[in-house]
């Protein structure tokens, strides 16, 4: 089904119902992390192509708003059935163009398809309310306000290299639901496989105009995209440092963004630390640690220190590293760029004392998942986010210690605590100043009808299926005046 979306390798760009090709004849090379093969090519489009795309964006979600929620549910089902259908296919797609294991591709995809279907039903159920005038302080019943829910107009949804797929769909789907119109900006690695998702709701049925994509260098079109004067909505998933540029130059537009996160896994000596140790590993080296919500720091209390290190040591060196078609779980990173300042991190943790237990093994951009104890504060590994497979130890006191390492990071994403206690779990819990806690488990997204959220420079806004819909609506009321 996706025939008409490449030709040769140069793939096409969906704009109002159709794969077109950028006017300029300009295209950007996409190469395999893997083995440096080229994959394909993306369209780079002008600014005067996104003044066409957002033109065309703006006329089409008109019609959309006015569809009933029945029928873009209808939409959205198909869509996950389709998904579903080729899950295979752009499984492959996505592990051979951002270098993930085939395993949590797949997963991706059909997670994705899952999330799109819940999204759909959820939809349904988002009902207006009537409010009367009298339950006020000096106000008779002569007044009703009838609120419903309306949508925004064009959502700007800018995904991340990471998660293509599932963090697309998870922008486009709560906003389609909504009666909005999407403007898909996918990453460079990880634009081939948005653009297959990109024709999943295309072959859905979706009305032309109503999802477009947008290819293009982000030092070209990146600050035009996001402060277009057609753009009614940002939903951005990605770097801090991209993030807090976005907010700044956007001015007044509503905004939904999740950011970089330090997430910490604070370790007490009633844990079942053998428990602890597998979601530790799990948490910190999953897709090689490029995930928001890794685990990127252990806080553990001295007296179980050295029991907690030997069994996290035990599991580090039992991951395959390799490239995801020859099974590998710790795979190489999306660039040389970020194994660079991968190795910086390591490099200034062995400087400044650390003890290396595992990895600090480079060969280009994969690097080998690396594991440190006795990292201290002074080192760059207690406090910036790697987005690679190192993961610091750090040995604390007591609990009011853990609690102020964590607090003072920059980030304020996840964090996990171990323990047998809930009195000390709710009491750190209360202390944390992050978006969700979890409680003898790693950090993770979802279930994806959970609110997901960070604070500080862990982003802005609660994600989730209804909470992102909520995000990109708004109330509005009109107000019944009655006869007095």
């Amino acid at each position: 089904m996706f025939e008409n979306i490449s030709k040769d390798k140069i793939y096409k760009n969906l704009f109002n119902g159709k794969w077109i090709d950028a006017k300029n004849k300009n295209v950007i090379e996409i190469y395999s992390p893997s083995n440096d093969t080229l994959i394909g090519k993306l369209q780079a489009l002008s600014k005067e192509e996104v003044d066409e795309v957002f033109k065309n964006a703006n006329i089409a979600q008109k019609t959309w708003a006015e569809t009933p929620v029945n029928e873009r549910a209808k939409i959205l089902h198909k869509a996950a059935d389709l998904l579903e259908e080729n899950a295979d296919e752009l499984s492959k797609i996505l592990s051979a163009e951002i270098s993930k294991d085939l395993d949590s591709s797949l997963s991706e995809v059909i997670r994705t398809a899952d999330f799109i279907r819940f999204t759909a039903d959820e939809g349904m159920h988002l009902e207006g309310e009537t409010i009367g005038s009298d339950n006020f302080p000096g106000f008779k019943k002569n007044k009703v306000s009838l609120v419903t829910r309306v949508p925004l107009g064009v959502v700007l949804a800018i995904s991340p290299f990471n998660y293509p797929v599932n963090l697309s769909a998870s922008k486009i789907a709560p906003a389609l639901i909504g009666g909005n119109s999407v403007v898909l900006k996918p990453p460079t690695n990880g634009a081939i496989s948005a653009l297959h998702l990109a024709e999943i709701f295309n072959a859905a049925g979706l009305p032309a105009g109503v999802l477009n994509t947008v290819t293009g260098k982000g030092s070209e079109i990146g600050d035009y995209l996001v402060t277009h004067k057609l753009v009614n909505f940002i939903n951005f998933t990605g770097s801090t440092e991209v993030g807090k540029h976005i907010a700044k130059i956007s001015e007044m537009v509503p905004m939904l963004m999740e950011l970089g996160g330090k997430d910490a896994a604070i370790v007490l000596p009633d844990a079942d630390l053998e428990e602890a140790a597998s979601n530790i590993v799990s948490g910190a080296y999953g897709y090689s640690g490029q995930r928001c919500t890794a685990v990127k720091r252990v806080l553990v209390l001295d007296e179980v220190a050295d029991k907690l290190t030997n069994l996290i040591a035990e599991k580090v060196n039992k991951l395959k590293v390799g490239k995801p078609e020859d099974g590998g779980k710790i795979t190489p990173l999306i660039n040389n760029k970020s194994a660079d300042y991968v190795q910086e991190l390591i490099d200034d943790a062995i400087n400044k004392g650390a003890k290396l237990i595992a990895g600090n093994k480079r060969e280009k951009n994969l690097v080998y998942p690396t594991l440190f104890d006795h990292v201290t504060t002074d080192m760059r590994l207690a406090w910036e986010e790697p987005f690679g497979p190192v993961l610091p130890i750090i040995r604390v006191k007591n609990i009011d210690e853990a609690i102020k390492i964590s607090n003072e990071s920059e980030y304020g994403l996840q964090a996990s605590i171990f323990t047998k206690n809930m009195d000390d779990a709710f009491y750190i819990a209360g202390k944390l100043e992050v978006g969700t806690v979890q409680i003898n488990n790693k950090p993770e997204r979802g279930p994806d009808h959970f609110p997901f959220q960070g604070v500080k420079s862990s982003g802005i806004g609660s994600q989730g299926i209804r909470y992102s819909i909520e995000a990109m609506t708004r109330l509005k009321a009109v107000v019944l005046n009655l006869a007095k």
